[in-house]
């Protein structure tokens, strides 16, 4: 067990980033997917280290940034459940719209 889960849309979420990346180069594309993946292991053991964004959510939701993917994850849950990472240049409309969309 890894201490972490994703919402089946994040995981899809992943895919894609790593396809588009991929268009121009697959080291890139492994490389950013693996520092998002390190960035998720580490909130396993401190899960409050991310901020909120009430722009985007009431719910308890907080977000970290790794390069430009703004990744939402539910803190209090065991395992930690990964519910988006969103590009973050997204409109927060669509960044809300997608996190309600999911479930938060």
């Amino acid at each position: 067990m890894n201490g972490y889960e994703f919402h089946p849309e994040a995981r899809a979420d992943l895919e894609e980033i790593w396809e588009f990346i991929r268009a121009d180069s697959l080291d890139a594309a492994d490389r950013v997917i693996g520092e998002i993946l390190e960035a998720i292991r580490a909130l396993v053991p401190f899960p409050d280290q991310g901020h909120r964004r009430p722009d985007l959510t009431s719910g308890p939701l907080r977000f970290i940034l790794v390069r430009e993917y703004l990744v939402a994850y539910a803190p209090d849950e065991k395992p930690r459940r990964v519910i988006a990472v969103i590009h973050g240049r997204r409109s927060p409309r669509v960044m809300a719209a997608i996190l309600r969309s999911r479930g938060q």
